[in-house]
């Protein structure tokens, strides 16, 4: 799935990253805990998470993940943005709880997945 139609079927604001709204991405792992998306999230996944914090961005880029949507209308914190525009990793934001987004993606095509050690 396009990160542009994810945009479209989350109503996301954009927050950075409009520049790569044609990226592909066919995976998606929600957490509010950055230790589960170490361990478990794919890479080049989507993050769906209600952590606003710099600690998101910069999980999502050890964890090489490809975006990052937040939930139920958190903004991110001023150093957690500025990361995501340095580090070109889209950041977006929905006013959607985790529930309904992730219920939303799967409804149109996004596969959750967990990475296999």
């Amino acid at each position: 799935m396009r990160l542009r139609h994810i945009v479209s079927v989350l109503t996301c604001e954009i927050f950075s990253g409009e520049d790569l709204l044609d990226l592909d991405i066919e995976f998606c792992f929600a957490a509010d805990l950055m230790s589960d998306v170490l361990a478990s999230a794919p890479n080049g996944a989507l993050l769906v998470t209600g952590l606003a914090s710099s600690q998101m961005v910069h999980t999502a880029e050890v964890a090489d993940l490809a975006a990052i949507v937040l939930v139920a209308g958190k903004h991110p914190e001023s150093e957690a943005l500025a990361f995501a525009r340095q580090r070109k990793l889209p950041l977006l934001l929905t006013g959607l709880s985790m529930f309904e987004a992730c219920s939303l993606l799967s409804r149109h095509g996004l596969r959750g997945a967990v990475r296999k050690e």
